[in-house]
């Protein structure tokens, strides 16, 4: 009987209960590839993995290396570590999720792992970041693509960009999607003051990228009476934008932050809203916005590619930073309550376009791709 693929996981902050998409992502993924047959080893940051979680969770083991707890550094020393705690343990297959921490590609391969990249989106273009920090991202696009002998990458737009640029044909692996259950409970509105079916839902981090300033000038515009909006997440570092996120928030009554929330309440605050709203000008495949789906929620989002490419139809999307048209489309779903009929149907879309099952599947097929190149 052979031995189990030995897979180890680098480049997010942990899970579960971590905020992020990457770290959505790996979570699914990993859990999979355990029930694939795979011996699954994350290696975490040590400021962001819940120590609730301990060093097992469904089959999938954790090793927590230290990382500070700064925006330009921690994912480059994070990712130093975890090379070399690689190259001591010897897997199968090194997997490296996004181009930031892609930049130890180089050294990996250099300390003979078998590499796979996936390319979550060009994190350069995101707002927060300075020339430094995108000439860094850049670069570790540069070695993921171009150096791993497995990439991967979540969505067409960004194939296209490895192509262009890099001269390579990727694996496309999207995100995929949990369809869940349907919470009847609502108890984790109260304490927001929200109403089931009555208010606008926005689930993300607290990034400029986002767009939340935009989403709140919109339900500003919008005439919805006895709504209310609901902005769920928190930021990792909290910045001038952040303040003036929960600034104009706290000006309106109407306006919640509720600040990061998982599981359960998570659940109820998707599954209980009215619409969800993804205004972001920044996106690789939106996790939130799949997820959302999942729930059966009506959705408006940005024009960006990404989100394009989710495949919605043309009026569920506004052209981006154009707070009019969100306001009218916004008010437009209002009108329009959602039936039965219509939360089953969403729900089935996405889940036959988005399956995590599937995605491992496709995952498995790189990784023993790569672990059978002669000379890989």
């Amino acid at each position: 009987m052979s031995r189990p693929l030995r897979v180890m996981m680098l480049g997010l902050r942990g899970f579960p209960g971590v905020q992020g998409g990457v770290e959505t992502h790996a979570e699914q993924l990993c859990l999979r590839l355990v029930e694939l047959g795979c011996e699954v080893t994350v290696l975490v940051r040590a400021p962001y993995q819940l120590a609730g979680t301990g060093p097992q969770w469904r089959g999938v083991k954790f090793v927590s290396l230290w990382a500070p707890k700064s925006k330009g550094l921690e994912a480059i020393i994070h990712s130093l570590l975890g090379v070399c705690y690689a190259a001591w343990k010897r897997p199968d297959i090194l997997h490296i999720q996004a181009i930031g921490p892609a930049i130890v590609t180089l050294p990996a391969r250099l300390l003979g792992l078998r590499v796979v990249v996936t390319h979550h989106g060009p994190d350069y273009d995101r707002q927060k970041w300075g020339r430094f920090a995108r000439l860094a991202l850049r670069t570790g696009e540069r070695f993921g693509m171009r150096l791993a002998q497995g990439a991967i990458v979540i969505s067409q737009v960004i194939a296209d960009i490895v192509r262009r640029g890099h001269g390579r044909q990727p694996h496309v692996v999207p995100n995929g999607v949990v369809l869940p259950a349907m919470p009847a409970d609502s108890g984790a509105l109260a304490p927001f003051g929200l109403l089931p079916g009555r208010y606008v839902l926005l689930v993300s981090r607290l990034v400029p990228e986002k767009r939340h300033l935009d989403l709140v000038d919109a339900f500003e515009r919008a005439a919805l009476p006895g709504w209310k909006l609901a902005i769920v997440g928190a930021s990792d570092h909290p910045d001038a934008y952040v303040s003036e996120v929960l600034a104009r928030a706290g000006r309106d009554p109407r306006i919640v932050c509720t600040g990061l929330q998982t599981g359960a309440a998570l659940a109820q605050l998707y599954a209980h809203a009215g619409m969800f709203v993804l205004p972001s000008s920044h996106e690789g495949l939106p996790i939130a916005l799949l997820e959302a789906l999942s729930y059966g929620l009506p959705v408006i989002a940005s024009d960006i590619p990404a989100n394009l490419e989710v495949g919605l139809p043309e009026q569920q999307y506004f052209p981006l930073g154009e707070v009019a048209r969100l306001a009218e489309a916004m008010e437009r779903v209002g009108r329009q309550p959602a039936t039965a009929e219509l939360v089953a149907e969403r729900r089935a879309w996405v889940a036959a376009r988005f399956d995590w099952d599937a995605v491992a599947a496709a995952t498995m097929a790189v990784y023993r791709e790569v672990r059978g190149r002669p000379g890989s």
